[in-house]
């Protein structure tokens, strides 16, 4: 027998190491009900499952699979990327009933994105949901970053960290686990790593006082776990993306911050660390660097992928690549995520708040009017320019206006515009109707810039929505802008068009 740091004890027998190799993973799979092979895996010692918009039909279905899950092991971690706002698995068919993070530190009112996050920690606790994989602390300092932007509080440090760790209280207070990510911070990032590898070459004095700020709080708010970044942060590790970084992980996060829960990676399928390192080799590095649990599914999902993992992690114990100590520390941590989360809460039961998604929706609007601006009287022309969605989004998720516009003024019509001719395409669509040109981050597309220009130039009434980072200058006869597309940012900005 083996005692290491935390006060777990490692078992030397195959069944102990085996179970430890099965429960650090934290594998997805398809369909609606669990597969005969994930409750196995569960029996066997899988301790945590996670959940995506393909595993979601209703609140009934997603409480009647829980269900099945607790059936088979009673303090299983079932976990969700429900960040509300553009990314939504909760109500990925209809878009969110909460806006994101962006909006809320738009309003900049802590106490409203506490209640946002509780509210939403019910709903989840509800439909038997402990661990969701929100909220995001990075600091969206780069503008240009093409897969945090609305899902960031904001640019400002400070506005990032008392949100964030607003929203780490209210959604444990539910019950249910905040996983803080993507640590050290994606903010500062041009490129998405689940298409390819993003550095941020900030010096370490500016990494501290930017970028660690929102996760010294969420730490001191209690968050229960941590997501690390694939990304490569020079100043930190030159040689190793964060979620395989000793440094980063275990001297940074664990020492310097003094994070004592869980670290979980971001999905392991993603072509940062797929691409590069492959997923069972990236598994092995991330848990000998410090990662407690492996994140994988979004992509991969099935039974294979899990063996194929567990048995990397039992080859290098047995190799002596990963201290055996290290890995059976790494599962006593999500044991005791799960014997947290599987405890009744000590908060007061919290009371249901269903519109409050749609009362920070209405406050985080900034409505700007020309001179000029005459309201809509008739159905208008929706003309969305639609940019391809990136990946933690998806494109099953609508957004837009369009439809709530339509139950406030019936007749309402849309088409998706994108490239060269998106202007010319939407005037002839439009006819003599009235246009509401819906945008998403203008500032990252020349070609969406470049339409709405011409559009405004042949139809100056034009009526503007920007549900992205609201970061080109306003303009059009009013000029909306939601800070983000979830399903009640598009509802607050329809009000305002169709007028009182």
């Amino acid at each position: 027998m083996t005692t290491f740091a935390s006060g777990t004890t490692a078992s030397n027998s195959k069944d102990g190491l085996t179970r430890d190799a099965l429960t650090v993973l934290q594998p997805g799979f398809p369909g609606t009900t669990a597969p005969d092979w994930l409750l196995r895996r569960l029996g066997e010692g899988l301790a945590s499952v996670g959940l995506f918009g393909r595993n979601i039909a209703s609140p009934e279905q997603l409480s009647a699979l829980t269900d099945r899950l607790r059936a088979e092991r009673d303090d299983v971690l079932v976990a969700i990327d429900e960040e509300g706002g553009d990314v939504t698995r909760l109500e990925v068919r209809t878009g969110s009933s909460f806006p994101g993070n962006h909006a809320l530190g738009a309003v900049d009112d802590v106490e409203l994105t506490r209640e946002v996050a509780l509210e939403l920690g019910r709903r989840l606790a509800a439909c038997g949901v402990n661990l969701n994989w929100a909220p995001s602390a990075d600091v969206n300092s780069n503008p240009a970053n093409p897969v945090i932007g609305v899902r960031s509080f904001g640019a400002d440090t400070d506005l990032v960290a008392r949100h964030t760790a607003a929203y780490v209280t209210g959604l444990q207070s539910a019950g249910v686990a905040a996983c803080t990510k993507h640590f050290p911070g994606h903010g500062d990032t041009a490129v998405d790593s689940h298409h390819a590898l993003p550095r941020i070459d900030a010096d370490a004095t500016l990494l501290a006082s930017r970028e660690l700020a929102p996760f010294r709080t969420a730490i001191e708010a209690g968050t229960r776990a941590v997501m690390s970044a694939h990304i490569l942060v020079p100043a930190l590790d030159p040689d190793h993306p964060a979620t395989l970084s000793h440094r980063v992980l275990t001297e940074l996060l664990r020492g310097e911050l003094g994070y004592d829960g869980l670290i979980v990676t971001d999905g392991m399928e993603m072509q940062a660390i797929a691409a590069t390192y492959g997923i069972e080799r990236g598994s092995v590095l991330a848990i000998a660097a410090g990662a407690d649990a492996i994140c994988v599914g979004g992509g991969l999902a099935d039974d294979e992928t899990v063996r194929r993992l567990r048995d990397a992690l039992v080859t290098a114990v047995r190799s002596g690549e990963l201290p055996e100590e290290r890995l059976a520390d790494a599962a006593q941590r999500v044991r005791a995520l799960a014997r947290w989360a599987a405890a009744p809460t000590d908060e007061p039961a919290a009371t249901a708040r269903p519109d409050i998604g749609l009362v920070a929706a209405r406050r985080a609007l900034t409505v700007t009017r020309a001179d000029s601006y005459v309201p809509a009287a008739s159905a208008p022309y929706v003309a969305a320019f639609t940019p391809v969605a990136n990946i933690a989004v998806g494109d099953e998720t609508p957004w837009g206006v369009a439809a709530e516009l339509g139950r406030l003024l019936p007749g309402t019509e849309t088409g998706s515009f994108a490239g060269e001719d998106a202007a010319s395409a939407a005037l002839v669509a439009a006819g003599d109707r009235r246009i509401v040109a819906v945008v998403r981050d203008e500032h990252r597309h020349p070609w969406m810039a470049a339409a709405l220009g011409t559009l405004l130039a042949a139809r100056p009434d034009t009526i503007v929505v920007e549900m992205g980072v609201p970061q080109s200058p306003a303009r059009g006869a009013l000029h909306i802008a939601t800070h983000g597309a979830a399903r009640v940012c598009g509802r607050a900005a329809a009000e305002v068009i169709a007028g009182p």
